[in-house]
């Protein structure tokens, strides 16, 4: 992958994000020869250059709902990753329009300046909240990766190859569950479940850049790219939070929150019975018939008569012990418990 990334130019949309930082510190220690951080939040920016200080990285602040500056931005661009999103839940319900407007018009603006600019590559960031969706985040997600898979469809001499990805809830992301537990154990308050028997599936940073990255390299114009992954309870992830800080959980039951769903769906059994198991990952074809339906009336796809989803109520479960070791590997939350022990050291 070194080879692939060194010396070339690299845009991320909504590159101060947690996905977006995390991907810019692999492109720099990959040798890319300059990385664009594109976002609106020019304090984050602020921040992100002071503690990145390297003169590779350079800081464009704009939306992706304004296409001409999504233009500038990938001007001279080898290769974009499209982060940029609204990603919250129970907001995205109260303001559909906005997650229209960014995460699927925005998206839209994003593939057609990388057209326009002779963008080498897009992978363009999804979710599982995109399948079988239920709340306005995900179905813009859904219809982001429908626009992804139309340019493809539409334009086979396209210049850029448009690809996407698909993961579930990435660990200590921004606006994700654990921050909340850490702080609610933190300041001795109840850690708020919204449903104990809720599933979720869970996966680090880390896990989430490599799969952009294979993505990158090994993409057909269309693909869907999807993470295998496994999944815990919410009240498992409580317990575990609670056992790590050396406090019992004291779990308080919430209820399911605007546009929930009790179990997430990262495949489709549509979608799999004409996907490729790739061992860690499943790649989904785009569908590259034309509209001549007709023609296939009377021809049907057996395969999904036994396919079944990929879902957090079947996928292999973590228990409390395995998430407890999960959670170790973050360098957010060592951090955390690292401050907690600090003071106790210091006595």
């Amino acid at each position: 992958m070194t080879s692939v990334m060194s010396g070339r130019r690299f845009l991320i949309t909504g590159g101060t994000g947690s996905f977006g930082q995390t991907m810019v510190c692999r492109l720099l220690e990959s040798g890319a020869a300059e990385v664009r951080v594109f976002s609106r939040d020019e304090a984050k920016q602020d921040a992100m250059r002071r503690r990145l200080r390297d003169a590779r990285v350079r800081y464009y602040v704009g939306d992706v709902r304004d296409y001409d500056s999504v233009v500038r931005a990938s001007r001279e661009v080898d290769f974009v990753f499209h982060a940029a999103a609204l990603k919250q839940v129970p907001s995205c319900e109260f303001f559909p329009l906005e997650a229209v407007r960014t995460n699927i018009i925005g998206s839209v603006n994003v593939i057609d300046a990388c057209e326009r600019n002779g963008v080498v590559s897009l992978v363009m960031l999804s979710t599982d909240k995109a399948v079988y969706p239920v709340n306005a985040m995900g179905m813009t997600k859904g219809l982001m990766e429908k626009a992804a898979r139309a340019h493809a469809r539409n334009n086979p001499r396209a210049r850029t190859n448009v690809s996407c990805v698909r993961y579930g809830n990435v660990m200590y992301s921004r606006g994700s569950v654990i921050p909340l537990f850490i702080e609610q154990v933190k300041s001795g308050r109840p850690l708020t479940v919204t449903d104990p028997t809720m599933t979720r599936f869970v996966m680090s940073l880390a896990e989430s850049v490599d799969l952009v990255e294979h993505a990158f390299t090994q993409a057909q114009p269309g693909d869907v790219f999807i993470r295998k992954a496994r999944a815990c309870t919410v009240i498992d992830l409580a317990t575990a939070v609670g056992n790590l800080f050396g406090v019992p959980a004291n779990i308080e039951v919430i209820g399911v929150r605007h546009g929930e769903k009790m179990n997430e769906t990262l495949a489709s059994r549509e979608e799999l019975a004409d996907a490729e198991d790739l061992g860690d990952y499943f790649r989904v074809p785009s569908d590259a018939r034309d509209l001549n339906y007709s023609l296939y009336f009377s021809e049907g796809n057996p395969a999904q008569l036994c396919a079944t989803d990929y879902d957090s109520s079947s996928a292999p479960r973590l228990d409390v012990p395995e998430l407890e070791s999960l959670l170790l590997t973050l360098p957010e939350v060592r951090a955390e418990l690292d401050a907690v022990r600090a003071p106790v050291a210091a006595r």
